[in-house]
């Protein structure tokens, strides 16, 4: 009903008419205060604007695109170089900017705020105290969410809090300077904790997808650890990442580096606060599976994304086709499902990498250790992918035996079944040659040699599309194609790039007539309770390492910490921490490594890895907080991702993998030390006395 509510309003925006009127005469298309602020259905018209020009990070949006015009039908996940995925297009790229920058409408949406704000308690007599508190903290909620989704892009920024209007002799004392970081975080931190005083507890399923209380203070504990992180982490920047506007003379980006760490902690310590009154009294709760099995942790994490009655939901976006809708199936389903795109979220082994598996394989392999003694995952007999020989399997999903439930509920593994199909036919080719213990298929594994390719490697059958049918006869007289039916090809990025798919968010019950750009209609969990126990978890052990009392009477915060942890772990069925968090880097990275596996695909990621500055180069050892040097997958201020591939032996009739960058597509990422602050809009700065842009864009 409330999409239907703004369709009306839209229209009615559409339809004035110059014609002979009485100019003294309100024309009867022209909603006033009092049509809109003075009763329930006014009001509700009013927030359903409010709510449509909310910045939501879900399906349609892009990082690359930014909060355009024109949606994207085309939406993919982590694609930004954050390593959960990788795809053929030029929006496959590192996020350091967006097309339409959230600047213009971020004002229009916060004065629409203010309006409401301003001018509602004119209508106090109009509704109970209850109602109009209510009311006016939606309004404190989405400026507090405005300015938050500015300020991890741009730092400090102009903080419009009343209403002006333009009478037009008064355009430049309608200009309003940036203000430094800390204080636009602070106003943040102040508009957020206004919406949680005067927001209702329960939200009424009238106003199903709007902010109470603790999706307030679920956003504030997200929003204070981005600030927190930037206080503390700019400071491991080279030359401390901090600078003050040329045309203001404040600190426009960073902080003081005399009072950062006491910003800090402040920050870290609203978080945690915010969290927990979440946890202790917002009354959610994870998703539990039906039993204590790893196929029903399974199950458990397929079903959640679309369960709207699920403990877990705490701000959910609603799409329903053909009203509102997106198009997550028909460009991120395996090429089998094509229409008219596919395949268009590709997870990475790097990020595979991140998952339990047991500590030996099973079957033939039992005597090898799952993990090289670097820690990557183990596809030969040696000490490293290029050394040694293949281990074989005689089913793809054999490889994954006792893997954690929750990376089969993430991204669909060659071999597994998906959609009521026989087994996901993901094939790269097949190794003619024959000798049963096959060496690996390049002599180098190094980033140099991210281009050689397979079509190249002799006694290797490749399919370059497609349509393009190469067959190869087995021992028993039967025949296969080179490749599988979902890829990976050798010059067609349509298919599986990486040799895995996507299969968080994707509809597992569709059909493939009900596939189409546009016509896909799952919910987005904007934020959900796993999500807060990260943030507790997180805020705890940071205010332990800078050596902080506990900001919560009563709590033993890394206690908390630790039960948050095991919990998330325990639910998705992953190894979970035996020995309690404490006050230091390893327990950071154990909990941040837990943080970018449950929230990936979630538009999360490419944040926390900008709040925690591990993208840059000197940086890059935090990237994936498992201990990982950079130099796996980086080189100088450059970086790949590697898929997994399979490929069947024809000698053997088994199947092997191989572990190399991607080349199928070309893409390389890069990332400086600039990039953590975005440009300011180039037009704005130029026509502005007041508008700074950021100071090393000089």
């Amino acid at each position: 009903m409330r999409n239907k509510i703004l369709y009306f309003i839209l229209g009615i925006s559409m339809m004035s008419v110059t014609s002979c009127l009485d100019m003294d005469r309100t024309p009867q298309n022209i909603w006033t205060d009092d049509d809109l602020l003075s009763n329930d259905a006014g009001i509700k018209v009013y927030m359903a604007r409010l709510y449509s020009q909310m910045p939501w990070e879900d399906f349609r949006y892009m990082g690359e695109w930014g909060f355009g015009d024109s949606y994207s039908y085309l939406g993919c996940f982590g694609i930004e170089g954050t390593g959960e995925a990788i795809n053929r297009d030029g929006i496959c790229k590192q996020f350091t900017g967006e097309n339409t920058a959230w600047w213009g409408k971020a004002f229009t949406l916060i004065r629409e705020a203010n309006h409401l704000i301003e001018t509602l308690p004119d209508y106090a007599s109009n509704f109970d105290a209850a109602t109009l508190d209510g009311y006016i903290g939606q309004g404190y909620f989405v400026r507090a969410y405005s300015f938050y989704q500015m300020a991890r892009r741009f730092g400090g920024v102009p903080l419009t809090l009343k209403e002006a209007e333009y009478t037009g002799d008064n355009a430049e004392a309608l200009e309003v300077p940036r203000s430094t970081e800390e204080a636009t975080w602070d106003q943040i931190l102040a508009d957020f904790d206004k919406a949680i005083e005067l927001l209702p507890e329960v939200t009424p399923d009238s106003d199903r997808g709007y902010a109470n209380r603790y999706v307030a203070l679920a956003f504030k504990a997200e929003a204070m650890l981005y600030a927190g992180s930037v206080a503390k982490y700019n400071q491991t920047v080279s030359g401390g990442l901090t600078g003050v506007g040329s045309k203001t003379g404040v600190r426009v980006m960073g902080f003081d580096p005399a009072t950062a760490n006491e910003a800090s902690a402040r920050y870290f310590a609203e978080a945690y606060k915010a969290a927990r009154e979440v946890m202790t009294d917002g009354g959610y709760s994870l998703r539990q599976a039906s039993a204590d099995t790893p196929e029903a942790k399974y199950q458990n994490m397929v079903d959640m994304w679309r369960d709207l009655s699920s403990p877990e939901n705490i701000l959910v976006r609603e799409y329903h086709y053909p009203d509102l809708s997106h198009g997550l199936d028909a460009y991120s389903s395996p090429y089998q499902w094509h229409n008219p795109l596919a395949g268009g979220t590709c997870p990475t082994f790097d990020f595979m990498e991140l998952f339990d598996w047991p500590e030996y394989f099973s079957g033939d392999n039992s005597s090898y250790t799952t993990r090289y003694e670097d820690g990557s995952l183990r596809v030969t007999t040696g000490n490293s992918n290029g050394d040694g020989h293949y281990l074989q399997f005689d089913d793809p999903m054999d490889y994954f035996e006792g893997a954690e439930p929750r990376l089969r509920a993430y991204m669909i593994l060659p071999g597994d079944q998906f959609r009521e199909q026989n087994a996901l036919e993901v094939r790269t080719g097949v190794y003619t040659g024959t000798e049963t213990d096959i060496a690996p298929l390049f002599s180098s594994y190094s980033y140099a040699g991210y281009n050689d390719k397979y079509d190249a490697v002799a006694n290797l059958e490749t399919m370059t599309n497609p349509s393009q049918v190469v067959q190869v006869e087995l021992n028993d007289g039967t025949s296969i194609n080179a490749a599988g039916a979902n890829g990976p090809f050798m010059n067609y990025a349509e298919s599986t790039v990486t040799g895995l798919h996507l299969r968080k968010y994707l509809d597992p019950d569709v059909t493939a007539d009900e596939i189409g750009e546009g016509m896909s209609d799952q919910p987005f969990i904007l934020m959900r309770y796993a999500d807060v126990l990260l943030a507790a978890a997180e805020a705890a052990v940071e205010l332990s390492i800078a050596g902080e009392q506990c900001p919560v009477e009563g709590d033993d915060m890394l206690d908390v910490a630790t039960k948050a942890i095991q919990a998330i772990q325990e639910r998705a069925g992953a190894n979970v921490i035996q020995n309690k968090l404490a006050g230091d880097n390893e327990s950071r990275d154990i909990v941040r490594k837990e943080r970018r596996k449950e929230l990936a695909f979630e538009h999360k990621t490419k944040w926390d890895l900008r709040r925690w500055r591990v993208l840059d180069r000197d940086n890059r050892d935090g990237f994936w907080c498992d201990g990982r040097s950079e130099s796996t997958f980086s080189n100088n201020e450059n970086y790949r991702f590697h898929g997994f591939y399979p490929f069947y032996a024809k000698s053997t009739d088994k199947w092997f993998f191989d572990v190399h960058y991607v080349n199928i597509v070309d893409k390389e990422f890069t990332y400086s030390t600039v990039d953590y602050y975005f440009a300011i809009p180039d037009d704005e700065v130029r026509k502005s006395a007041y508008i700074d842009q950021q100071p090393n864009r000089y």
